[in-house]
């Protein structure tokens, strides 16, 4: 289990590095094909969409997760964290989120996220 904990672990670095870095080849690497994400904003977006919304420059800085616990069960993983960031006024914020990530023929892939600020 502390392989995958390792694996699991660099996976959601590069998820948080590449939204703050629009990151879509890397998004597209570790992206299940059927991926959803709920967006700060409610909205819902399947796997192209999210790629799409990737590219756009985002407007914060310093973006970093905290407090992460990884939870394991068997082929299916549950991240949730805590982020800080700098918003576009300058100012600290700070928001959450829960990814869950399946292992696919022996690969961990997001399969799901779940964004809240």
């Amino acid at each position: 289990m502390s392989k995958d904990i390792d694996e699991l672990t660099r996976l959601n670095k590069d998820y948080v590095d590449s939204v703050q870095n629009c990151d879509v080849k890397r998004f597209d690497e570790i992206l299940a094909q059927d991926f959803y994400c709920t967006n700060p904003d409610k909205s819902f977006v399947d796997r192209p969409a999210f790629l799409k919304q990737t590219a756009i420059p985002v407007k914060i800085k310093a973006l970093k997760a905290e407090d992460v616990i990884i939870r394991i069960f068997g082929d299916f993983a549950i991240i949730h964290a805590q982020t800080s960031y700098i918003d576009a006024d300058g100012k600290p914020a700070h928001g959450r989120y829960t990814d869950c990530w399946a292992k696919q023929d022996g690969k961990w892939l997001a399969v799901s996220a779940h964004v809240a600020r």
